[in-house]
């Protein structure tokens, strides 16, 4: 299992907009993701709802899990940009 844990890089956390397009792009993988912080998770990376109960907040630690190494790698640089200035 590849995992990777990274800073929240949106201002507003992983709120609606910036869970949107981590979850949309963890769709695209045939393999499941999941997202964890210390406090909550994992959860499953291609639900932006389930995104948001998270409460991952900008500098929040959150780690990356999948069996997909590549799939890892690309959701966690995703979480790690600003996606409100996007």
């Amino acid at each position: 299992m590849a995992s990777k844990t990274v800073k929240v890089g949106s201002s507003v956390g992983l709120h609606a907009r910036p869970a949107a397009m981590v979850a949309e792009k963890a769709g695209e993988f045939d393999e499941e993701i999941t997202l964890a912080t210390a406090e909550e998770g994992p959860i499953d990376a291609s639900s932006m709802m389930l995104i948001m109960t998270l409460g991952a907040e900008c500098g929040c630690e959150v780690t990356v899990e999948s069996e997909n190494e590549q799939a890892v790698t690309v959701i966690a640089e995703l979480i790690e940009k600003d996606l409100d200035s996007e």
